[in-house]
């Protein structure tokens, strides 16, 4: 039997993932390979909401999705260090990352925090509706290289223009990358956001990118 990712995450009785994930992997996928699916089934969830898929629905592909990334997380660890040279193993920067104000959904922002952290971030993880002050916050007490943040509904992602504006009015000079399925290049520009991550590998090459220039 083939299970499908949207299938999977809305399952209510929460047993398809595992079934999913099984599947996948005995068929030769990495691990990243199958949270990359998972993202995608996500954003499609994420697009449909009020017209489609409601907050029922988005619950349930919620824990569900958190599921298959526990199942996943050692795997996935292990995959990412397999690449990485034990040279970049060093810390290269610190990155504080949440998801905005009004969105509660966070696994893309946690499949992003893994692979950072293998690379050599330091990744502070502040969660799930996070507002301006806390962002400004945790920047100041730890003198943060660089504040990621993350929208997967069109509702919630104004309010990361609002927290960049925060920083320019506080006087904080941190480096901001965005995304999540709410958010596109185009957007990330018309904020003023300093990157955009149009998913968690692009994430860490520009996170890298934004050390360097900082």
């Amino acid at each position: 039997m083939k299970y499908s990712i949207l299938d999977s995450l809305l399952d209510v009785k929460k047993q398809k993932i595992e079934a999913f994930r099984e599947e996948r992997l005995n068929a030769g996928w990495k691990a990243y390979e199958i949270t990359r699916e998972m993202t995608e089934g996500l954003k499609e969830i994420g697009r449909g909401y009020k017209e489609i898929y409601f907050d029922a629905e988005l619950m349930v592909s919620g824990w569900n999705a958190k599921k298959l990334l526990q199942l996943l997380r050692q795997q996935l660890l292990q995959e990412l260090e397999e690449g990485v040279e034990e040279q970049q193993r060093d810390k290269i920067g610190t990155i504080v990352m949440g998801t905005v104000k009004g969105d509660v959904h966070d696994i893309g922002k946690e499949i992003v925090g893994i692979m950072l952290t293998a690379e050599g971030f330091e990744v502070i993880d502040l969660g799930t509706e996070v507002e301006k002050s806390k962002y400004a916050e945790v920047v100041v007490e730890t003198g943060a290289d660089i504040v990621g943040m993350s929208a997967l509904l069109t509702t919630t992602r104004e309010y990361m223009a609002e927290v960049i504006q925060y920083f320019r009015e506080e006087g904080l000079g941190v480096k901001v990358m965005v995304g999540g399925g709410a958010v596109s290049e185009d957007y990330a520009e018309e904020i003023g956001a300093d990157a955009y991550g149009k998913d968690a590998v692009d994430a860490v090459r520009k996170a890298k990118e934004l050390i360097l220039i900082r």
